[in-house]
């Protein structure tokens, strides 16, 4: 699925001439262009957009810190993520397990 320029601004609340600049600043944000030459923003484009929008906006990094901060997202592998977070995936696979069981007795509660 593709987007063009005016619908990704739409989406995210970014102005068109605002996602041209961080295209020039945020290696990550890299749209394609079409036949005509028309920017074509794929989905995992539009996320790095609102990323960087959080990043400069809610949580006030400069856009060297924003650029810092993306950069050593982008080099840790989703295993050095899931460190970060203090789940291995057999932590996780036991949480869901949980929350599946919950949904389902609530369910049974509802009926």
């Amino acid at each position: 699925m593709f987007f063009r320029i005016g619908e990704v601004a739409e989406i995210t609340g970014v102005k068109p001439y605002v996602l041209r600049y961080w295209e020039s600043e945020f290696r990550l944000l890299h749209p394609n262009k079409n036949k005509s030459g028309q920017r074509v923003y794929r989905r995992r484009d539009v996320e790095t957009v609102l990323e960087i929008k959080d990043l400069l906006h809610r949580r006030k990094f400069t856009i060297a810190g924003a650029k810092n901060f993306l950069n050593s997202e982008a080099r840790q592998t989703p295993a050095s993520r899931q460190m970060e977070l203090g789940f291995d995936a057999a932590q996780r696979e036991q949480a869901l397990r949980r929350i599946r069981e919950g949904l389902a007795s609530l369910e049974k509660l509802l009926e």
